[in-house]
């Protein structure tokens, strides 16, 4: 390939390879960026696309290959610099800062300034809200960002991002974290993008996105470029297939365990967010609990683990009476719950993915009062294997890992604890294809052998292929059940919106 950038692209990134120890997270991948374009990205968790977007953002150094932006060969220095240049990004993980408002975050390290070198706050409460209006977003330009809920808050880093004026947009996951209305409004802004020239990197897992935005699809498989075309010379079989190296027939490898007595009963439960929920779990089922965003079904379970009070109402284990005050004794009696923030309540970023494996179950590898190496490096390696965690070394921080290599570490830390009552919130999210199917393979063996699993899914193709059965909240209430057989998007919905306008 010659020296010289090709004009066509606004972005050429050519022959980048990455190495850590004892990795490759890339190996001479190429992408290639054409203005008012949006390029889909895709690759299982662990492919390269996040290491390729922190060397993009200056976060890390690239090993060998060449990076031109708009002509110019560049080596990206940091992200404040890439950022002044024109390459903004949406990050999956949200850092607002919290104690701050809307405006100063949007605004933050580029507020305007008056005569005085001083805050010009009127211009900046007075753009501020003309940003919100473009977006068609009602927030108050001087709440603070604590007030707001994840959802609110992802949106306000998506106008941060979009606001910069920038000639490249990279958007990693933009809308794992925001309603299907709010979906509607960034694909608006997207396309407005594509008409002012800017050129769009889009990753997600999402097919349904990719094929409704994307122009352009490049898939990488660990760590290489396998195959790049325009969106309509592929379908959605062509790029999972071509993504995980094999063909998946059945996205959803749902079995049908036996089911036994009943487990869980919950009888008049309540508390803040939900009313009078009475629900039974059976031993081998699978229930998926749909519903839409803040109908109360993470806070019932997060009160039923333990984390968070109920005011009223029985709970029932395997026929006995229980009432959790924390997590630590609903672990004792089998209740288990994976977190959808993973990051926060599920791992412990800046320990090992050893340390994370046995952390709850150290009571159980430990010998006259002192913990087992030998115990301990014996579970660390069953549970990888059982769970194909793609691993480096078992000493590697659990930071290290992909979104779906971190969650399949969350559940080997419970697989060791012997679940009763497993409770899974939003367990697929931001996870790809492969990863997904390994995640539904275990808990069709975990309910085969009894285990009783919850599923909390926003993912209505997930509620209707992985569930038993299924249940509905909507506004803190139980509004319907239904078995597998039975259950469709439309009855779902009926049941998820019911109470609304009344």
């Amino acid at each position: 390939m010659s020296g010289q950038n090709n004009s066509e692209y606004v972005l050429e990134l050519r022959g980048i390879s990455k190495s850590f120890p004892g990795v490759k997270a890339l190996d001479k991948v190429d992408l290639r960026l054409r203005p008012g374009s949006v390029h889909a990205l895709c690759g299982e968790n662990g492919a390269g696309k996040s290491t390729l977007m922190k060397i993009i953002n200056g976060i890390y150094t690239m090993d060998e290959g060449e990076i031109w932006y708009k002509g110019e060969k560049i080596t990206p220095q940091s992200p404040k610099a890439m950022l002044e240049m024109g390459v903004a990004t949406i990050h999956q993980e949200l850092s607002p800062i919290l104690d701050m408002t809307i405006g100063e975050n949007i605004f933050l390290g580029r507020e305007p300034m008056n005569g005085m070198k001083m805050i010009d706050w009127k211009r900046l409460w007075d753009d501020t809200q003309k940003l919100l209006d473009e977006f068609k977003l009602s927030y108050d330009p001087k709440a603070v960002m604590r007030s707001l809920t994840v959802s609110d808050i992802a949106l306000i880093e998506i106008v941060k991002a979009i606001s910069r004026d920038a000639s490249v947009v990279i958007m990693d996951e933009p809308t794992s974290s925001i309603t299907d209305s709010e979906v509607h409004i960034l694909f608006e802004n997207v396309q407005r993008l594509k008409e002012k020239g800017v050129g769009i990197i889009y990753i997600s897992h999402k097919m349904d996105e990719i094929f409704e935005i994307c122009d352009e699809v490049t898939i990488f498989r660990d760590g290489q470029w396998i195959h790049s075309c325009p969106i309509e010379q592929i379908d959605k079989n062509g790029i999972i297939k071509t993504m995980v190296g094999r063909e998946i027939t059945d996205q959803f490898p749902k079995t049908t365990a036996p089911v036994g007595e009943t487990v869980l009963e919950l009888s008049g439960f309540t508390g803040d967010r939900f009313q009078n929920i009475n629900f039974s779990l059976r031993a081998g089922e699978i229930v998926g609990f749909a519903g839409l965003v803040g109908a109360g079904r993470s806070e019932l379970f997060r009160a039923v683990f333990g984390l968070d009070r109920k005011q009223s109402g029985q709970m029932k284990l395997e026929g006995k009476t229980v009432s959790f005050h924390n997590a630590q004794q609903a672990i004792d009696a089998g209740v288990l719950m994976a977190s959808e923030d993973r990051k926060s309540e599920g791992v412990v970023l800046c320990r090992s993915i050893r340390e994370n494996i046995t952390l709850s179950s150290l009571k159980n590898i430990e010998t006259g009062g002192f913990l087992s190496l030998k115990k301990e490096k014996e579970n660390v390696e069953a549970m990888v294997k059982k769970l194909s965690i793609k691993i480096a070394s078992p000493e590697s921080p659990v930071s290290s890992l992909s979104g779906g290599n971190q969650q399949k570490v969350v559940l080997a830390k419970w697989l060791l604890r012997s679940p009763k009552v497993l409770i899974l919130d939003e367990p697929t999210r931001g996870i790809d294809v492969g990863a997904k199917y390994e995640i539904y393979k275990l808990m069709c063996e975990l309910a085969e052998q009894g285990v009783a699993i919850i599923m909390i899914s926003s993912e209505m193709p997930e509620i209707l292929g992985m569930s038993d059965r299924v249940a509905v909240m909507s506004q803190g209430r139980l509004t319907g059940e239904m078995n597998r057989r039975d259950a469709t998007q439309e009855n779902i919905m009926e049941l998820a919106v019911k109470g609304f306008g009344q």
